[in-house]
């Protein structure tokens, strides 16, 4: 039976030769992060039909882009403080800013590189 042909390693730019995806350096470990279980959360109706659409109702422009600013739609109901589990934070209105998805997806960067 014929192997399978060589092929680059997956990981963008490396040359390294391999059957199976990924060379040795690159191969994705077996053990993901997984998600916290609060994650879960953002799929509730207090989430989907209230919390988000009240507040992208409330504030339908991108916070930050509006301090330099621009003028950019939100489309993210984003906590100004982490909730991490703290359901009345998650639940807070006041702890809730608009952001568009490019500002949210910067924010939410910083804060893990925090931790």
């Amino acid at each position: 039976m014929a192997s399978k042909p060589l092929r680059p390693c997956r990981h963008a730019g490396c040359p390294i030769l391999t059957r199976d995806g990924w060379c040795e350096k690159h191969r994705p470990s077996a053990q993901r992060r997984r998600s916290a279980p609060y994650h879960g959360w953002y799929f509730l109706p207090v989430w989907t039909q209230r919390l988000r659409p009240q507040q992208l109702l409330r504030e339908p422009w991108c916070v930050e882009c509006r301090s330099k600013g621009l003028r950019v739609r939100a489309t993210v109901a984003d906590h100004i403080r982490p909730h991490r589990g703290d359901w009345s934070l998650f639940c807070d209105p006041a702890n809730l800013q608009s952001l568009c998805q490019s500002c949210h997806s910067k924010k939410t960067l910083a804060e893990q590189r925090e931790n």
